[in-house]
């Protein structure tokens, strides 16, 4: 009879560490999946001319609308022209991080404050021909990021190592506590400042996109499609943003299983 109850328990005992085994597999299975996933984003975003060609582009267009503003502005105007930036895949390159994820096998969560303290991050193409040209011509820049406030002076670090201009406390604006947006921070630098352009990577690097849905956050970019190009300068970003986000109705507690099921189910693919 113990020879018997000792196999019952061997064989329960081995049952459940195979149950133990099958869900590390199946949470590590899920977690590179995420991985892979952003695989070809990353590839994209570091190796293609393309990405490259978009950013010269963005800047270029963001120059001549610069000169054309600039060369109609009434110098009776009490407010001076600026410029609002943002930075992370906007001024600079985080695509490193999201590379050695995706190599290791470990991308979820991020470990954004690991990379932030590094002060690593390259410019990107254009950005600091054009942001030098703008503080040629007396222009004030602004720089709006969602990086947190305790990462403020190794983010300034980070831009001045690199030959950002501007980059000064006072024209750093870093995410505060209990914010959800930029606008806030936008406000503050149209207190003393008139906005003439908007750069970003994000639509809510704009005002008007917050919190929208994925139909919601197109209908946005359709009502103020007159102004992309002329006010609203947009980058590419396949590796992350709000256009994710708005995937998952922006709720950050969802799992991985659940977000590679929201990812799937958003697909719009064809049917024969």
């Amino acid at each position: 009879m113990k020879k018997i109850t000792a196999l019952i328990s061997a064989a329960v005992l081995s049952l459940s560490l195979a149950g133990i085994s099958a869900c590390a597999q199946t949470v590590t299975s899920s977690t590179a999946s995420m991985a892979e996933q952003n695989t070809m984003s990353v590839l994209w975003y570091q190796t293609s001319g393309e990405a490259k060609a978009l950013y010269y582009q963005g800047y270029n267009v963001g120059k001549m609308r610069l000169d054309e503003i600039l060369n109609n502005w009434d110098k009776n105007k009490q407010l001076k022209p600026a410029i609002v930036l943002d930075l992370d895949e906007t001024v600079i390159d985080n695509s490193p991080l999201f590379a050695g994820k995706i190599v290791s096998g470990e991308n979820y969560p991020l470990n954004w404050s690991k990379w932030e303290d590094r002060a690593a991050a390259k410019p990107l193409p254009g950005a600091l021909e054009f942001l030098n040209y703008a503080d040629s011509k007396g222009v004030a820049i602004f720089y709006i990021t969602n990086r947190k406030e305790a990462k403020k002076a190794i983010t300034i670090k980070n831009l001045q190592a690199v030959g950002v201009p501007q980059a000064t406390p006072d024209h750093v604006f870093l995410k505060q506590k209990g914010e959800s947006g930029k606008e806030n921070r936008r406000q503050q630098v149209a207190k003393t400042n008139e906005i003439v352009l908007l750069f970003g990577d994000n639509l809510g690097d704009f005002s008007g996109f917050d919190e929208l849905s994925v139909s919601g956050r197109i209908d946005a970019v359709t009502k103020h499609k007159e102004e992309f190009g002329r006010k609203l300068i947009v980058f590419p970003n396949p590796m992350y943003g709000d256009w994710e986000g708005a995937i998952y109705n922006h709720d950050s507690s969802k799992s991985v299983d659940e977000r590679l099921k929201l990812r799937k189910e958003s697909l719009q693919p064809f049917q024969p």
